[in-house]
């Protein structure tokens, strides 16, 4: 499961977290904005960064990270697991998945190698596509969704990411 750009919004990480365990998964992406809502943003419904980390802390083994424009260290002081790296790298077989928020360019994070899987959020609106060989994914926002989109989620099978809708499980791409 992957998931962008939560802003504190505890109410649909757990809605998520519930479909996570309904569902079977085994590991959980973070691309970023876990706790706080930032300064442009509004303070959305359900805002609760401590009971954020409550629900994500036990999940920590299952857990790969990146750092948002909105998380900071203090956040660390509350979660089991790391998330102030820019980007990470998790492969799979033949797959390499490379995670970052998607707020620093490629120059800070490195060029696209063909055939790898780039997941970022940032933008907060659900994004596949592929680009002279490499893929590109946005699961979208829990919390703050935009674009005309719904609060949404991605999966991961196989190298490719579908996105779905938090609130009736629809698949929007």
């Amino acid at each position: 499961m992957v998931l962008s750009d939560i802003h504190g919004k505890a109410d649909s990480l757990q809605k998520a977290l519930e479909i996570y365990k309904k569902e079977g998964f085994e590991r959980l992406f973070l691309l970023g904005d876990v706790m706080y809502h930032g300064p442009r943003n509004p303070l959305p419904d359900g805002y609760e960064p401590p009971s954020v980390a409550d629900l994500l802390n036990p999940f920590a083994g299952q857990i790969t990270a990146v750092r948002g424009n909105c998380d900071s260290e203090v956040d660390q002081m509350l979660i089991d697991f790391p998330i102030l790296a820019d980007f990470a790298l998790y492969q799979e077989g033949n797959l390499t998945y490379h995670l970052s928020h998607g707020h620093l360019g490629e120059e800070r994070i490195g060029k696209a190698n063909k055939g790898e899987i780039r997941l970022s959020g940032h933008t907060h609106i659900p994004l596949w596509e592929e680009k002279e060989g490499v893929f590109y994914g946005n699961p979208g926002s829990l919390s703050l969704p935009k674009g005309g989109f719904p609060p949404s989620y991605g999966v991961l099978e196989a190298g490719k990411l579908t996105v779905i809708n938090l609130n009736n499980g629809e698949v929007i791409l």
